[in-house]
């Protein structure tokens, strides 16, 4: 059991006059804000800043991280979301002097060595993806996918095409038609087909001249390969349609195909999962986009190009003629697009060949382990990853997804995504990564066992042994309490 001291707010702890350092008397003159700043940006008095000695202040953060999980400490299965263990290397790398301390006003001159190593990455991106056109400046994902859809939209603006709809399976991603929303298209989604794949006969019956994209992830979110993927391209290419290859999934197929090769038209990468970089809060992430040569006049801008200069490479940072603009200040998140491009250099083409098979073997060995506690529907193999139902069990026992979820927190195991995709009843959606040992995936396997052999009544209260226990969800989301007032003792 914890005490309150390792989990209270930093502005509890705090006591008036104590002090973590004594600096020196100040010896500039002493300046009214009111002399500069405007009146109406003026706060009445100082703001409560927590008062606290250094010793309180190290103890009180280090308590706090101690709470967490993180790839450096559980096994994180966290289904489409690629929680890979992150290599120490890379983050060594990305810190070294003259690249982690660049400034972002630096001049091109002065950056040489910087835009070299960002023109290298836009080359091996676009090779991995077998899309040639590559901008890095989109910061995550879902923002890769608005800037490839503004590039469609550019695209057909352009040759004077009114396309209003953009397409997308039942299993996408939800921020597929959340940003095609954004992008201001209409949003067409598939019914679900019986075998967890695309439906082409649907397909088919929603496109039409009026159709500007399908996005689809591929593999899948049930972490299937669309087998179909190349009649898939073909219907949207006859209506002079689009394909968006959603790159969540790309640590299945690294080296082994490409979205390009199969008709893919645009895609993004999740540089901070395929490549590895640390998550959490939100980010840091960057989610760069590949496009075909006939898309590289819309893309983002800046890009890197290279030219020459004195005989020798010189790089510079360029806008494409037709670019949709910037999408992120700078040049996007660099510190994550450096640990991407140390990762690919480490490992070269066979090494990220490697990746996608033992992270389809990781997944494929634990899809068969768990199988026999409860069933993976339109699953005889996967990918990289797998979704398992247990419906069964809370039919039976009354033990739900959330269940099992919450309890395997007490074994030191982060849980899967639970409830996702929708298609799948009671859903729980693991993928292992390729980082995983199999002594690993076999303790994994005996928790799950153990934990469906427990009482139901207890594990609807799990967590048992984390600070803060089973919330109440559907409450915290309906009425979330979005302020905090300090409770500051003297």
């Amino acid at each position: 059991m914890r005490n309150n001291l390792a989990t209270a707010p930093i502005f509890e702890l705090s006591k008036k006059g104590r002090r973590a350092a004594t600096l020196p008397k100040c010896d500039v003159p002493t300046v009214e804000l009111s002399d500069l700043l405007l009146e109406d940006v003026l706060a009445t008095s100082p703001p409560p800043l927590p008062e606290l000695s250094e010793g309180d202040v190290v103890r009180h953060f280090v308590n706090l991280s101690t709470l967490n999980m993180c790839v450096d400490t559980h096994f994180y299965p966290l289904g489409s979301c690629t929680m890979k263990y992150n290599p120490k290397r890379h983050e060594r790398l990305a810190r070294l002097h003259g690249i982690g301390d660049l400034h972002p006003y630096s001049r091109v001159e002065d950056s040489q060595g910087m835009l070299q190593i960002l023109y290298e990455l836009q080359e091996m991106l676009g090779e991995i993806a077998g899309l040639p056109a590559v901008s890095l400046q989109p910061a995550a994902g879902a923002q890769g996918e608005l800037a490839a859809l503004h590039v469609a939209s550019a695209y057909f603006a352009d040759r004077k095409e009114s396309r209003t709809k953009v397409v997308f399976p039942s299993s996408a991603h939800g921020t597929n038609p959340a940003s095609a929303a954004l992008a201001g298209f209409e949003c067409i989604q598939l019914p679900p087909s019986s075998n967890g794949l695309v439906d082409v006969e649907a397909l088919k019956n929603a496109v039409d001249e009026q159709t500007a994209v399908f996005m689809v992830t591929n593999p899948n979110t049930l972490g299937l390969f669309e087998k179909d993927i190349a009649k898939i391209s073909s219907i949207l290419h006859d209506v002079g349609g689009l394909v968006y290859i959603d790159g969540a999934n790309m640590n299945a197929i690294l080296g082994i195909t490409r979205p390009g090769d199969f008709g893919g038209d645009m895609m993004h990468y999740n540089v901070h999962k395929t490549f590895t970089g640390p998550h959490g809060a939100g980010g840091p992430g960057a989610g760069p986009i590949a496009v075909r040569s006939f898309l590289a006049d819309y893309l983002p801008g800046p890009i890197v190009t290279k030219t020459e200069k004195d005989g020798q490479p010189y790089f510079e940072l360029s806008v494409p003629p037709k670019s949709i603009g910037r999408m992120r200040s700078f040049f996007g998140n660099v510190g994550i697009l450096l640990r991407g491009y140390f990762y690919l250099r480490t490992l070269g083409s066979d090494g990220l060949r490697k990746v996608s098979e033992h992270a389809i073997l990781n997944a494929n060995y634990l899809r068969t382990r768990l199988e026999e506690l409860m069933p993976v529907p339109n699953a005889d193999r996967c990918m990289h990853e797998f979704v398992a139902s247990a419906k069964k069990l809370k039919d039976e026992k009354g033990i739900t997804a959330m269940d099992i979820a919450k309890r395997l927190l007490d074994y030191g195991f982060h849980a899967p995504t639970v409830y996702f995709p929708l298609v799948v009843p009671e859903a729980m959606m693991i993928e292992p990564t390729e980082t995983e040992s199999k002594e690993t995936l076999d303790a994994f396997f005996e928790t799950f066992k153990q934990i469906i052999s427990e009482e139901s009544e207890r594990l609807h209260e799990a967590p048992e042994s984390t600070s803060i226990r089973r919330p109440d969800e559907v409450s915290a989301a309906r009425n979330p309490v979005l302020s905090w007032t300090a409770c500051v003792k003297d």
